[in-house]
Order: structure tokens, then sequence, then C-alpha cells
């Protein structure tokens, strides 16, 4: 079961979740209404009402609610279209931050940042260990094509510096999450996770989603919807 996995490591891989014609539809609806992107993709792409289509799909809220009850919701997603003409890496990191309606000091909230008119803030891990990531996968994640790479049961550790990441990743086994086309990888944003540069002609397109059990993420703050 994924909600044991995930507890335990962190991550878990869902195969065949949608359909092929579920993915044909979502590309050629991004392709036909695209919004603005950046060097690697798209971000806050629930404003695409395709995107907020699938994130709120059946099957993927199910998954969510597995993990966080029956309230689980989609709140943000980013959309990762890695090619030969867009290559990026991505060293070893922690997902930390969140998208807020307005802006509240709190003790271990911070720092503070708007991108694309939306308030974010570094989270603490109190917040943090309460939402999961669907990683919905629009082509196969291969060896080559750049796939995320992930360090087991780090979740569990907190937020952690760069050096204690540095240190985990030179000490621990990275696993290549490789998620065929249509599949699913959830994962805990605190999950230490990394990605090469691809070295294939493949296309990766990802679409990031995330899922909270309810708006109210911590005292006076609650999640924006991106």
């Amino acid at each position: 079961m994924e909600r044991v996995e995930v507890a335990k490591q962190g991550f878990a891989i869902l195969r065949e979740v949608l359909t092929r014609g579920d993915v044909d539809q979502l590309a050629e609806s991004l392709a036909r209404n695209p919004l603005p992107r950046t060097r690697a993709g798209m971000r806050h792409a629930l404003r695409n009402p395709a995107v907020l289509a699938v994130a709120r799909d059946t099957r993927l809220v199910a998954i969510a609610q597995q993990i966080l009850g029956p309230n689980a919701f989609p709140y943000r997603a980013t959309l990762f279209d890695k090619s030969p003409i867009s290559n990026w890496l991505v060293a070893w990191h922690q997902d930390k931050a969140l998208p807020l309606r307005e802006r509240h000091d709190l003790p271990e909230w911070g720092p503070w940042s708007v991108k694309d008119g939306v308030i974010y803030a570094h989270a603490p891990a109190s917040a943090l260990s309460r939402v999961v990531a669907l990683r919905f996968h629009l082509d196969d994640s291969t060896t080559e094509n750049g796939p995320l790479r992930v360090l087991p049961e780090t979740h569990a550790m907190g937020v952690l510096s760069d050096n204690a990441i540095h240190d985990l990743s030179a000490r621990t086994t990275a696993v290549d999450c490789l998620v065929p086309r249509g599949g699913i990888l959830v994962m805990r944003p605190l999950l230490v996770h990394a990605s090469s540069k691809s070295r294939s002609a493949m296309r990766r397109r990802v679409l990031h989603i995330e899922y909270a059990p309810s708006a109210s993420i911590a005292d006076g703050l609650q999640l924006a919807i991106a």
C-alpha cells in the first residue's frame, strides 16, 4: 500500500494511474493554452483549466486522501519540461516553500518572497509534514532523461541545513525514480531529492501537484491556490 510506503520511505511509485488518452488530452490542452513559462517549465499551473481538472481527478484525489485524509485538495501545481532544448540539473535539496494568502510573521516561517504575485515562505517541518506531492508523468522517466533521484527516509529528519543535506548525499544510496508515462511518483516535500541533466533526446514532462488536508496550514496562515 502506497500509504505505508510513503510513511516509511517518503515516496512511492504508482504505475498506470491515468490512461494514454488522459495523458494525450492534457498534453494537447497544454499546447493549445500555455501559461507563461520559465526555462524549466510552468509555475502556478493550476491556473490552466486542464491542469486543474487533472489535479481534481478522482484517481489522484483518492491517492492524496489515503495519505492526508478525506479532505485532501490540490493547492499548487508546477509543470517541469526537461528536453535537449531546455536541460538542467537540480542539486540535492528539500522543498521548503509554501504559497500563502497573506503574510503573518510567525516563528520558524521565512524567509518570505513573492513569485508571480503569490506570497511564499519557507515553512517549518510541522507544516511541510502535512502535505504531499503527486508527480504525474506525461512521458516515461528513464535513467537517461534526468529522472528525479531521492534519498529514502530523509523526509522524517525535519528541515535540514545545506551541510546536512550534503553529508547525507555522500553517505546515502540514492534511488532513481523511474516512472512510466501515466504513472505517479508520490513524495513528501522534505524528502531530499535531486535530478541530473538529461542525456537523451527524449522529453521528460512532469506535472508536480501538491495536496493538503486543509487550507489552514498554521495559526493565522492559509495556503494560496497556485
